[in-house]
């Protein structure tokens, strides 16, 4: 399979699930043409042909898949359809969607799915019970072997975050920049999230728009991917998330240990490229001092940093409203 039309026209004509993956290896059927037809990556003006395509696929591939079983030590689940694609993961329905079966498209990245596992276990044994909802919540980790190939990988259980977008999408839908009003409560909401991680000793690694969740209606944030995390002092981040590579502090592009002034910059970047051209003057200069480049000069209890962006918030717009947002 080659090219974005030939892919298009091999599952749009498609009967049967066995016409797409009836080889020896369907799940690398299924992979191949998933990463091609995924509508992030369609070419241009071909958006809606590839959402219709993708959506196709993942009907036949839940089909393919319809009765698959997996049966761990703690329980036995059931999988459906594709739902999310990730940096280096799928994301499958667990049991009619209340939860998520997260599998690496290669078994070398299962190192990093490892991470996410002991960074989320971590978390939970931590903090207030109120802070847990800024992070996923771990349901089980184990080893799958793929019947097909034998590859066996380490995959996660993870319970469904229902109803919330990234800021990736939340940015399309503003193509001018999302108003500072409106991106307020999401900073203020993601430094409560990487605040809650430092305390419990973990460097999320990986603030980027892809990895910030967002429920529109309610309000509510949550950091995914926590596959680049670090929980040991002087660990490195061991991977870049793929198409952010410009909002990185120099720590992480340039292999050295990270901190907690690393998820500041991340976040930082974060806000400030949602905005974009609309960030207030006073908000760009508030900015620049949590992105210098020198880890050591910039800020580090996001705890204290909320505070004191609670006070440029409120000489700016004055006491705190609830404001509808919607997309």
């Amino acid at each position: 399979m080659s090219g974005f039309d030939d892919a298009v026209t091999s599952v749009l004509a498609a009967r049967t699930p066995g016409d797409l993956f009836g080889g020896v290896d369907g799940g690398h059927a299924y992979r191949t043409l998933a990463k091609v037809l995924h509508p992030d990556a369609a070419p241009a003006g071909a958006t809606a042909t590839a959402t219709q395509a993708f959506a196709r696929l993942a009907d036949l591939w839940a089909a393919h898949r319809d009765g698959t079983t997996m049966v761990t030590r703690r329980g036995t689940y059931r999988v459906g359809a594709l739902r999310y694609t990730g940096d280096l993961a799928d994301l499958y329905d667990v049991d009619g969607g209340a939860a998520l079966l997260k599998l690496p498209r290669h078994p070398a990245d299962s190192d990093l799915v490892r991470r996410e596992a002991q960074a989320l276990t971590r978390l939970r044994g931590h903090g207030e019970t109120r802070h847990h909802a800024y992070a996923p919540r771990l349901i089980e980790s184990f080893t799958h072997r793929d019947p097909a190939g034998g590859d066996r990988r380490t995959a996660t259980v993870l319970a469904h975050q229902a109803g919330f977008v990234d800021l990736a999408r939340v940015r399309q839908s503003y193509p001018d920049g999302v108003d500072p009003r409106d991106a307020a409560w999401m900073w203020r909401r993601l430094l409560v999230a990487v605040g809650y991680a430092h305390r419990a000793g973990v460097v999320h690694g990986a603030v980027v728009p892809g990895h910030v969740l967002i429920h529109p209606d309610e309000h509510g944030l949550v950091l995914v991917d926590w596959c680049y995390s670090v929980t040991e002092p002087g660990q490195t981040v061991p991977a870049l998330a793929a198409g952010y590579h410009d909002l990185y502090p120099p720590e992480v592009t340039g292999k050295r240990p990270a901190g907690p002034a690393t998820d500041i910059h991340l976040a930082t970047r974060c806000m400030t490229w949602l905005m974009g051209e609309r960030t207030p003057p006073a908000l760009a200069r508030f900015a620049r001092g949590c992105t210098l480049p020198d880890p050591n000069t910039r800020p580090h209890d996001a705890w204290r940093l909320l505070a004191e962006l609670d006070e440029l918030l409120e000489k700016l717009y004055g006491p705190r409203t609830f404001r509808p947002f919607t997309l």
